[in-house]
């Protein structure tokens, strides 16, 4: 159904967009604050793959891959992450690239800044959408390779079984025009807020509660609210709630001390469950452990 995108746009010539939304944004931290990178002390690689809204046609879908380190004998990490999310007739391109800082504040605990610089490339093919009046100017040229650069920072306070963070991925509120310069787009600013505590509840069971808070201006607050718990260091079981939005359940499995994999499942709890079969995701990170490089086993974010 993509004429309701046809409608948004014969409605309002410009509207809000906001950043791609992902179930598993514990592990997804350095597309949304920079100062992530490095953070879990080895080089980590990372690819996320999300369909949302199964069966309804031109809904969301989302690739992700990403890599960050530690710079050895340094307190600097760095991080290039690439995001390609499909929506409806547009296809956008995100090429990011991180720099991080980070100060011990005692023996546990670091503070981390970051910086964050983008390249976004925007594609719309109007030829996709049902449109009431073909003829309308506003549909008539597409947008192809539009570029537009973004900057943004971010702070991020963690140890071994806590982390918080504070960011703003794009500080420029950037409007995307078509040749008849009727703006088809406008990304805004987004305030994201995360959280999450890793428990022992026992030698082989450990329990972690996360948040992700997201504000974005033109469009309802979004907040991610989930419980994992991990057993015998291995398997990973969970369940999400994002409010006003969808339920969710999670697993995991860390295969061994370089793969881990997981996934996600969202049930739709607005009116949009009538006409689709879900969401999934899927990642897969590998990190580069030597022997020396160990990450403590409960830091599964």
């Amino acid at each position: 159904m993509l004429l309701f995108i046809a409608t948004l746009g014969n409605v309002n010539q410009t509207f809000a967009q906001q950043d791609s939304q992902y179930t598993n944004y514990m592990y997804n931290t350095i597309n949304v604050n920079p100062a992530y990178a490095g953070s879990r002390g080895v080089m980590s690689l990372f690819g996320m793959h999300r369909t949302q809204w199964v069966g309804l046609d031109g809904a969301p879908v989302t690739n992700v891959a990403s890599i960050n380190t530690p710079i050895n004998n340094s307190n600097f990490g760095i991080g290039i992450s690439f995001v390609n999310d499909r929506i409806g007739p547009s296809d956008e391109n995100a090429i990011s690239a991180d720099i991080s800082y980070t100060i011990p504040t005692s023996e546990t605990y670091k503070l981390s800044f970051g910086i964050k610089g983008t390249a976004n490339l925007l594609n719309v093919d109007y030829t996709k959408l049902n449109i009431y009046d073909p003829t309308d100017p506003q549909f008539q040229n597409n947008i192809d390779n539009k570029f537009s650069p973004n900057i943004g920072a971010g702070i991020y306070f963690h140890s071994d079984k806590l982390y918080a963070g504070l960011s703003v991925p794009n500080f420029l509120e950037t409007e995307h025009f078509d040749d008849n310069l009727s703006a088809t787009a406008k990304e805004k600013m987004h305030y994201y807020l995360i959280g999450g505590y890793v428990f022992d509840l026992s030698d082989n069971i450990k329990f972690k509660p996360a948040f992700l808070s997201k504000v974005v201006s033109g469009a309802p607050l979004q907040l991610d609210l989930t419980a994992n718990f991990m057993f015998n260091e291995k398997f990973i079981l969970g369940a999400a709630w994002r409010w006003d939005a969808a339920l969710s359940g999670l697993a995991g499995f860390q295969v061994n001390e370089n793969w881990m994999i997981g996934y996600a499942y969202d049930a739709e709890t607005t009116k949009l469950a009538n006409y689709n079969s879900g969401s999934h995701e899927i990642f897969l990170r590998y990190e580069f452990k030597g022997k020396t490089e160990k990450v403590v086993s409960p830091r599964f974010f």
